[in-house]
C-alpha cells in the first residue's frame, strides 16, 4: 500500500476515534441540557455528615418522584454505587464538582421502572458508609470499586470475575460476601452447571472437612441448593431470582451488609 495512503488512513482513524470520544461527551451534555433548568427546584439532600446508612432514605425519596422530577445529593466524592442504584429506578444523573471534597449530584427521573425487574441484585451501597470513618477513605473506596467493576480496561468476562470474587471470598472466610456474589453471578448469566464446577473446586481446594463443616451448612450452599432444586422443578431463572432474594437478600442478617 502506498505510504501516503497509509498516512491518510491513519489520520482518518485518529479523527474518527477522537470524534467518537467527543460525541459521547456531547451526548451526555446534550441530555443534561434538556433538564438542567429544573435543577434549581430540586430538593437538596446533604449526606456529608450522616453517620448511618442514608441509602434507604434516598431510595424512599426517589420512589416518590414522578417522571420529570428530581433531587440533588451533596457528597464528598462521586457516589458511583448510587448512580447504579438510581438507574434501576429510572434516573439519569449529572455531577458538578463544586470543590475538592464537595460534589453535587443531580438525579432526574426519565421513567418509572421496577427496581428488581432486570437489575443485578445487591448494589454496593454499603460503600457509601465509608465517609463516616474518613472522607478521603470514602472517596478511595468508591473509586476503587468503580475501577474494579466498571473499567473498560477489564478483560476477564464480568460473570467470571464474579465467580473469582466468590471463590476468593470463601478462601478468606467471607461467606456473607460469597453468597452475594453467587446470586449476582447467577443473575448475570452464570448457569447452575457452572456453579457445580465452582463447588467441586471449592471442595477440592478447601478440603472435605472444611467444606462439610463450614460451606455445607452456610447460606452460600443453601442458595446454590435452592437454584438446583427449583431448576429440577422446571422453574426458570426469572422465577428463581425472586426466591433467592427473598431468602438470601438484604433481609437475611447473615447476608445483608446494611
Amino acid at each position: 500500500m502506498d505510504e501516503s495512503l497509509k498516512d491518510t488512513l491513519r489520520k482518518t482513524m485518529e479523527y474518527v476515534n477522537k470524534s467518537d470520544k467527543i460525541n459521547k461527551g456531547d451526548i451526555s451534555k446534550m441530555e443534561y441540557n434538556t433538564w438542567k433548568d429544573k435543577v434549581k427546584g430540586f430538593k437538596v439532600i446533604d449526606v456529608r455528615n450522616q453517620q448511618s446508612n442514608f441509602f434507604p432514605a434516598i431510595q424512599k425519596q426517589a420512589s416518590k418522584l414522578d417522571v420529570g422530577e428530581g433531587f440533588t445529593i451533596v457528597q464528598t466524592f462521586k457516589p458511583h454505587p448510587l448512580y447504579k442504584a438510581m438507574e434501576s429506578l429510572g434516573y439519569t444523573h449529572h455531577t458538578d464538582e463544586v470543590g475538592s471534597n464537595e460534589f453535587h449530584v443531580h438525579f432526574y427521573r426519565l421513567e418509572k421502572t421496577n427496581e428488581n425487574s432486570d437489575e443485578m441484585p445487591f448494589k454496593p451501597i454499603a460503600l457509601l458508609n465509608y465517609p463516616m470513618i474518613d472522607e478521603d477513605l470514602g472517596k478511595l473506596a468508591v473509586d476503587f470499586w468503580d475501577l474494579t467493576w466498571n473499567s473498560d480496561n477489564r478483560v476477564i468476562p464480568f460473570e467470571m470475575r464474579l465467580l473469582l470474587s466468590l471463590t476468593n471470598a470463601v478462601g478468606a472466610g467471607r461467606l456473607r460476601q460469597a453468597t452475594r456474589e453467587l446470586i449476582k453471578a447467577y443473575s448475570s448469566g452464570v448457569t447452575s452447571k457452572m456453579l457445580d464446577d465452582v463447588f467441586e473446586l471449592l471442595a477440592w481446594n478447601q478440603g472435605i472437612g472444611y467444606f462439610s463443616s463450614e460451606i455445607g451448612p452456610s447460606n452460600l450452599f443453601k442458595a446454590y441448593k435452592t437454584i438446583k432444586n427449583l431448576e429440577k422443578q422446571g422453574k426458570k431463572k426469572e422465577e428463581i431470582l425472586p426466591v433467592l432474594m427473598s431468602k438470601y437478600g438484604e433481609t437475611n442478617p447473615e447476608v445483608s451488609v446494611k
